[in-house]
């Protein structure tokens, strides 16, 4: 299958293209050469994991050196804990001791830590340099590379300390997804649920027509998958980059609860996409008490994530740690939890719910008699 290439237009921001194909990885270099924002970047920094290295660093360095470009790499552990203000500040320093100037670039090869961390580091190092983002995984693919979100953890919360800073390429490489194991595709495929959802009937009901086939990683609807993930994406933030309007924070649907999960059963015990699926689940069944949802849509929902293989987690936490998870969380305002709540499949709101009418519902899923 050739290429598929959708470019991303953000005001006020250049242009940059996001190309998805079996073979974007070994022309990763003579993309970045025909990327106006690299036009006099002569030195690359790929920052990859433990996991990926040796896999696909190899394939990026060749590419990339064979385009012309000086490559060096840093390797950090793989998994949730490389995703701090600790990890960032020792790759500020291994850029500066490998006399890396405002001219370099940072390509982040991997899933969503690698990116969020490449982009942080990226961002702030010399009050910012070019990110290029290479990712690996379905959900980096289809969420994390687009749209300029950076960030690291806090013990007091995911995501609390971070940038938006678009990148100038974007490569996913879908013959990378291969080595992609069951619980990571999963993971991807809860992101792929929620942007159908909160997209529109035209997504949603292919996805619902085409979900066992992309469990299946069948090639022709991952791509297919992948580029309307990033259509939707790219439309949403050309109309609230830095979500400072309200149209940006659709993209968290599912996440108000899924952040709590993952900060109160310890980062990396469950997978982003695990957690936000169970975000859907329960925002799906609020918004029947506070936004109207309709019960077919609740059920539709479930049955999309059972055969995108996101089952209903079983781990529970008491109601009230999670309630100060969720107000210590960053898209909380005035001490307020907002949800996204889907009124209809591609209608939506964000509601500020009281403590006491949020504590009931978790008292209720806690128990499992949320329905």
């Amino acid at each position: 299958m050739p290429a598929t290439r959708v470019s991303v237009a953000i005001p006020d921001e250049s242009p940059y293209d996001v190309r998805i194909g079996a073979h974007v990885l070994d022309e990763l270099g003579e993309s970045l050469r025909a990327v106006p924002a690299l036009a006099r970047t002569r030195q690359l920094l790929v920052l990859t994991d433990s996991n990926v290295e040796p896999l696909y660093l190899g394939q990026a360095q060749q590419s990339l050196t064979a385009a012309g470009f000086t490559v060096d790499s840093i390797t950090v552990p793989a998994g949730e804990g490389s995703k701090s203000l600790a990890v960032a500040g020792e790759v500020w320093e291994a850029m500066a001791q490998l006399g890396l100037g405002r001219d370099c670039a940072v390509v982040a090869l991997g899933g969503g830590v690698v990116g969020d961390l490449a982009g942080f580091a990226g961002s702030t190092y010399m009050r910012g340099v070019a990110v290029v983002q290479a990712p690996t995984t379905l959900l980096a693919m289809v969420d994390s590379s687009v749209g300029g979100k950076t960030g690291v953890n806090l013990e007091a919360g995911k995501n609390l300390v971070g940038t938006f800073n678009q990148p100038v390429f974007v490569g996913a490489s879908t013959a990378a997804l291969a080595t992609l194991p069951p619980r990571e595709w999963a993971c991807g495929c809860a992101e792929v649920a929620k942007s159908a959802v909160i997209d529109g009937d035209g997504f949603f009901f292919w996805l619902v027509d085409n979900a066992a086939a992309l469990a299946a990683r069948e090639e022709a609807v991952v791509a297919e998958a992948i580029a309307r993930c990033v259509v939707f994406k790219a439309g949403v933030v050309a109309s609230d980059k830095t979500e400072s309007r309200g149209v940006r924070e659709c993209l968290n649907y599912g996440h108000t609860l899924g952040h709590a999960i993952e900060t109160l059963a310890g980062y990396g015990t469950f997978s982003h996409g695990a957690a936000v699926a169970e975000g859907m689940r329960f925002a799906a069944r609020l918004g029947g008490q506070l936004a109207g949802t309709p019960d077919e849509l609740v059920k539709a929902q479930d049955e999309l994530l059972d055969a995108l293989g996101c089952p209903a987690l079983e781990w529970r936490a008491p109601a009230a740690a999670m309630l100060d998870a969720m107000k210590r969380d960053k898209k909380a305002r005035s001490g307020a939890v907002r949800f996204v709540l889907p009124r209809d499949v591609g209608d939506w709101e964000v509601v500020p719910v009281d403590d006491a009418v949020l504590l009931e519902a978790l008292e209720a899923w806690e128990g499992g008699t949320l329905c």
